[in-house]
């Protein structure tokens, strides 16, 4: 009788290329946005925002804090999981911003599926890790 070695699929070996994709992309929209509330809508205004929604203005800072020092480190490949799961209470405040505009995103205002679906990507990351191209293998 032979036995003949289970050869992993092309598919399976595209696994770490594919965790990896997520993480960058989901590094690119976290650094973006924080970056918008630094330039764009500045920090006074983002806190402004913050306030007007009744919120303590100093979440605008914590907010634009972890999307820049998130992204950045999404994107480095550093402290993944953690910094994924870090991420989601932010896309889940956002959610909750937008939750009176309706479900679709493309709502006046925004609705609450696109922050939702980011926040389940996050988590999705986190169980996956890093995948490659990270900083250091230790900081993953």
């Amino acid at each position: 009788m032979t036995t003949q070695a289970i050869q992993p699929s092309s598919l399976d070996r595209l696994q770490p290329q594919a965790i990896t994709l997520l993480r960058l992309s989901l590094g690119a929209m976290t650094l973006a946005h924080g970056l918008l509330k630094l330039f764009v809508f500045t920090v006074p205004g983002t806190v402004g925002y913050f306030e007007s929604l009744g919120l303590p203005g100093v979440f605008a800072y914590l907010t634009i804090l972890a999307e820049v020092g998130g992204g950045l480190a999404l994107l480095l490949g550093v402290y993944t999981r953690w910094i994924s799961l870090a991420l989601i209470p932010t896309l889940l405040g956002a959610a909750w911003v937008h939750a009176g505009n309706g479900w679709v995103f493309s709502n006046e205002g925004g609705g609450w599926e696109y922050p939702v679906f980011w926040a389940i990507a996050l988590l999705v990351q986190a169980g996956l890790g890093g995948g490659r191209l990270i900083l250091h293998p230790r900081l993953a």
